[in-house]
């Protein structure tokens, strides 16, 4: 398969909306060379954004990692992530009572922004569920995974409580080789255990993209859609989400897709990236 430079085609675009994991960054830290695009996007007047299903921490949190280390530019309102959307959603749906939840006390950010009480599945007794009114998947860490997951399917099992996902990620790469299983896969294998419809937040839903148009728009950018390109590693979250959305999409080879494989994934699924580079970086 031949492969586009980024550099080739960046300065068609106002716009670049970034995934996380697998275009910026893995596991052991930033893809090297990645800071050198963000200078020539500053330096050429390219507005950016991280679109990124990543709710283990908050925005500026999230911000804040990438500041220490070397992104400087990459502020809070540069961050779109799937945590938020579902924050908007608990704020007009749940109104009282504690919300349980999967994840890091870090990625609790969300909820107690909110006001609302809340307990990690990992300090929750079974005795104490007619108190909860909602579970949130957040974080693949910060509880155990054999006991806090039975725990979270007969949670569901015995109430009747909305389950909201705020990563639909499956896996995430920890480095061009291996993955690690993300929170979106524990959601989807506790869905069909308990057999009740969760609701999901994040990439490939519309309501991601049209978050974060309406964000970049509202700071000053493009609304013209010809304008934006959608930067991303996974065929089934990032570029079928944005073409889906009406983006130009670009499919890099430092995360879920592997190169060899991603002629034969393009193929058998039908979903076609606008462009596939190696990566994301501007040498």
């Amino acid at each position: 398969m031949d492969l586009t430079s980024f550099k080739s085609i960046v300065d068609q675009y106002e716009t670049i909306f970034f995934d996380a994991f697998g275009v910026l960054k893995n596991h052991r830290g930033l893809i090297p060379g990645i800071k050198k695009t963000f200078d020539y996007l500053e330096e050429n007047g390219i507005n950016y954004y991280i679109l990124t299903n990543d709710a283990s921490r908050g925005p500026r949190e999230l911000a804040q990692s990438y500041q220490e280390a070397g992104l400087e530019h990459i502020t809070i309102d540069k961050i779109v992530s799937s945590g938020m959307l579902a924050r908007e959603y608990l704020k007009y749906k749940v109104k009282a009572g504690t919300i349980a939840y999967l994840g890091t006390f870090r990625s609790a950010h969300y909820i107690e922004t909110l006001g609302l009480d809340t307990l990690s599945i990992a300090h929750m007794d079974l005795s104490q569920a007619d108190e909860i009114s909602a579970l949130v998947f957040l974080d693949d860490e910060g509880f155990d995974w054999s006991e806090d997951l039975n725990k979270a399917v007969n949670l569901l099992r015995f109430t009747n409580i909305p389950a909201i996902v705020s990563n639909t990620d499956l896996s995430y790469p920890m480095d061009q080789k291996q993955v690690a299983i993300a929170v979106g896969g524990i959601a989807d294998m506790v869905e069909s255990v308990v057999g009740k419809r969760f609701i999901r937040f994040g990439k490939p839903d519309a309501q991601m993209f049209i978050f974060a148009h309406e964000h970049s728009v509202a700071l000053g950018g493009t609304p013209d859609k010809n304008k934006i390109l959608m930067v991303g590693d996974t065929l089934t979250t990032d570029i079928i989400g944005g073409n889906k959305f009406g983006l130009d999409t670009m499919l890099v080879m430092t995360g879920n897709t592997l190169p060899k494989h991603s002629a034969m994934m393009i193929e058998t699924s039908g979903i076609i990236p606008t462009y596939v580079c190696e990566n994301a970086v501007i040498e």
